[in-house]
């Protein structure tokens, strides 16, 4: 059986970090793979979560099996966090599920089983994982328009020329902020515009929150998402605990449910519950207990929140330092990363100067030009703005 299979080919982000690794100079830099690294070049475990495990160490008096939905408790946490104030929260459901991309995997599934010819319309970038999980659960895959590779920004007008011919079987995947991989998010105005299209045209909108709080903050992040499941009879979500909670390899996040009424959302909840008992079966508890211990406990709810705000103002001070170095420096050519939220950026480099990069100053970054901002250390932004400026002229 195995002999008749053909090499599978590399991730081009995770393979990445297995040549950096490999590579023995002492001045590296790893600005590939998506995490947030402090000024020491580690990825910390917050302050919030580390209080919380102390706590579930001395009080949890079982590992039993917790049930497919996963914890309960954290669930309702996720629909609190996102959807709190809308009228969207009372008829939300939610299942726990292993990291966004858990959440990504089983709604794509659930959308298959609620009508196999969906197609999937997906931001031109977007993230790597969105078409194969989505093309693995069997949906059509279509691109709008979105980043314009000249200003380094949205296409605003070109995006919603695009979608005004979406329609009754199509699913519309937004980023909820911090845009993976360019870093250009939509504006208030914009997601106001895409909800009265749903509404107008019949299409599903599907946000995946991998990020928040990591761009303007955990109410401005949030925003255009809150406003549109608010005025929206029907909608899905993905988020993920990995970046705003440092619980990348806990695997923690959940898929949320929007529906006309609870009812209806609590049946879709139950088919995904069907989907993941033929899949993973459970997720694993031990993030999304921390995740729920924090969020019920006012605070720690405080200490997580301003140890975000600390993270998310770091990132942005990181962005506009690399700006104003390379400005010292006379090259203007990058100053579209001060603008851009969270933790990407899409420089517009080739895989070409991306290669000269990784060659001449061992700088590692994504082959489409994509670099983590939020992997950097403030020591190493004068030599990273000495790159870029060599590898762009």
């Amino acid at each position: 059986m195995f002999s008749q299979l053909s090499p599978a080919q590399p991730d081009p982000i995770l393979s990445l970090s297995l040549i950096y690794n490999a590579d023995q100079r002492d001045h590296k830099m790893d600005l590939g793979i998506g995490v947030y690294r402090n000024n020491q070049g580690q990825t910390p475990i917050m302050t919030a979560i580390s209080q919380a495990e102390q706590r579930l160490l001395q009080t949890q008096t079982t590992k039993s099996y917790v049930g497919l939905a996963g914890s309960e408790v954290f669930n309702q946490c996720m629909i609190d966090l996102l959807l709190a104030d809308t009228s969207a929260h009372s008829r939300t459901a939610g299942v726990q599920t292993p990291g966004g991309s858990g959440a990504l995997r089983m709604l794509a599934d659930l959308m298959h089983v609620a009508n196999a010819n969906t197609t999937v319309w997906l931001t031109d970038l977007s993230y790597v994982n969105h078409r194969p999980v989505m093309e693995a659960a069997g949906l059509k895959v279509k691109y709008y328009p979105y980043f314009d590779r000249d200003t380094k920004q949205v296409n605003t007008d070109a995006m919603l020329s695009a979608l005004a011919q979406a329609g009754a079987n199509d699913v519309v995947l937004l980023h909820g902020c911090c845009h993976n991989p360019t870093g250009a998010d939509i504006n208030f105005e914009a997601w106001q515009a895409i909800t009265a299209l749903a509404n107008n045209n019949g299409f599903i909108p599907f946000v995946d929150m991998a990020y928040l709080g990591f761009g303007d903050g955990l109410e401005k992040d949030g925003a255009g998402l809150k406003f549109m499941a608010d005025n929206i009879e029907e909608m899905m979500i993905a988020t993920s605990c990995s970046k705003n909670f440092g619980l990348y390899r806990e695997r923690t996040g959940a898929a949320l449910l929007v529906g006309d009424t609870l009812s209806n959302a609590q049946k879709a909840k139950g088919r995904i519950l069907t989907l993941a008992r033929a899949s993973y079966t459970m997720p694993p508890d031990h993030g999304a207990a921390l995740v729920a211990d924090i969020l019920t406990s006012s605070v720690l709810t405080a200490v997580w929140k301003q140890e975000l705000i600390m993270m998310q103002q770091r990132i942005i001070g990181l962005r506009q330092n690399l700006v104003q170095t390379l400005a010292a420096k006379g090259c203007d050519q990058f100053s579209f990363i001060a603008d851009h939220k969270g933790m990407f950026s899409m420089t517009g480099l080739s895989p070409a100067k991306i290669m000269r990069l990784r060659d001449e100053f061992a700088i590692y970054a994504v082959g489409d030009g994509r670099i983590n901002v939020a992997g950097l250390q403030e020591q190493q932004i004068d030599a990273l703005a000495t790159a870029l400026m060599t590898v762009s002229q």
